[in-house]
């Protein structure tokens, strides 16, 4: 601003009545001002301006880069933040970068409030960090901490899920578990209930897994191997969520395994990459998460004594190309 004032000829406090657009400057300084501002390429330091005012305006994000529904929560994040005027600052975990380092980058950038997709951190550690800074949790409930959370109503996606494969005559139904993936015991808990409710018990089936494609690659490489040994394919597969259910569809494609009218896959995200595909899966709102998580955050900036809220929204299920009705004859 010094700068500008200089070659414009004119004090550094008239520069800055300018750049706030507030009165005092007449129109002919004022346009000198912009100019020589543009001839140099100056640009007001916003970030600084808030901190001066002891704002920063920012929400920061952690998210991990290969879960594609978290992309598309950060997407709903930027236009809601927007929206409302705020920046937001991304923080990604990777091999060797966890949460706690994540998180703490974000911090050091003076960020307001911190939104984590997906967070594995236990609840005293997620409640210690609620009370240090305004946080909130995507896609896991955490009752005993400190913080907002939005999520989905898991149980009640996979009972739709179970209903509509039940439906179709699937009895033979395997889940593929999530692992410490966010929503994953909750779904595990609800395939079993689901397979109880039916009378189907006895053919509960439990894969171990987690949230990647890998997981389901081997895991259809499992089920053709048991194949090759004498044992039939299950009727249906319940993916923990749909990058889990595209490794899987990837294996039984290279074995010649025609989905749906071998083996019927359903996924849980309805992330971009299932649209890539025809995938059948129960849905979560990624605008709607990324929405809810935005206000939860800048309205407890507002009100830091808010008691912690909690956003469960309804999934619901989209039939895509990936199941149909059980075949008389599996093998």
């Amino acid at each position: 601003m010094a700068d500008v004032a200089e070659k414009a000829g004119v004090s550094r406090a008239l520069v800055s009545i300018v750049f706030r657009n507030q009165p005092g400057a007449s129109e002919e300084t004022r346009q000198r001002v912009l100019r020589v501002a543009d001839e140099i390429g100056y640009q007001p330091d916003s970030a600084a301006r808030l901190l001066a005012r002891g704002r920063s305006r920012t929400l920061g994000v952690m998210f991990t880069v290969h879960q594609t529904f978290q992309a598309d929560l950060v997407e709903g994040i930027y236009a809601e933040a927007e929206r409302l005027g705020d920046e937001v600052l991304l923080s990604a975990t990777a091999p060797g970068r966890g949460e706690a380092k994540a998180v703490e980058a974000l911090l050091s950038h003076r960020c307001e409030a911190v939104i984590l997709l997906g967070t594995h951190a236990d609840a005293a550690a997620l409640d210690v960090l609620g009370k240090r800074t305004v946080t909130v949790s995507v896609g896991r409930r955490v009752p005993h901490a400190h913080v907002d959370s939005v999520h989905t109503a898991e149980g009640k996606g996979v009972r739709q899920a179970m209903e509509y494969l039940v439906e179709l005559g699937h009895r033979r139904i395997v889940h593929i578990d999530g692992g410490r993936g966010p929503g994953s015991a909750e779904r595990r808990r609800a395939y079993r209930a689901a397979m109880r409710r039916h009378g189907l018990d006895s053919e509960i089936r439990v894969i171990p897994g987690d949230h990647t494609e890998q997981s389901g690659i081997e895991t259809g490489r499992l089920l053709l191997a048991e194949r090759e040994n004498g044992a039939s394919l299950p009727t249906a597969v319940l993916a923990g969520n749909d990058r889990c259910a595209m490794g899987l569809l990837m294996a039984l494609a290279r074995a010649g395994v025609e989905v749906p009218r071998d083996l019927s896959v359903i996924g849980y995200d309805d992330s971009h990459l299932s649209h890539l595909m025809p995938i059948g899966l129960t849905t979560k709102d990624a605008m709607l998460m990324a929405e809810h998580a935005v206000r939860f955050a800048v309205e407890r900036l507002e009100d830091p004594e808010r008691a912690p809220r909690e956003a469960v929204l309804d999934p619901k299920l989209v039939v895509r190309g990936t199941s149909g009705p059980v075949r008389a004859v599996q093998g």
